[in-house]
């Protein structure tokens, strides 16, 4: 899993923790040290907010951990 963040957005931190805690493996890309991985974020979710997750085929744009784990649930993603 990719997990593109901003290092002070507080939903991205949340979404870091609540990935952590249960013990979810996945890669945090800060979207505002690589302008790069902005343009591939943009271009998977086809938004600008982060954060954005990709797991597979699946994303995730613009979440709070309620929905982030509703996410998890419905596409069987487990850690």
């Amino acid at each position: 899993m990719k997990l593109y963040s901003r290092e002070w957005c507080s939903w991205c931190i949340d979404a870091k923790e609540y990935l952590s805690e249960r013990g979810y493996k996945f890669t945090e890309i800060d979207v505002g040290e690589d302008r790069d991985a902005y343009k591939e974020m943009t271009k998977l979710s086809e938004q600008t907010y982060v954060p954005t997750l990709i797991a597979g085929d699946e994303v995730l744009a613009n979440f709070d951990t309620d929905q982030l784990a509703k996410f998890l649930t419905e596409h069987g993603i487990t850690p």
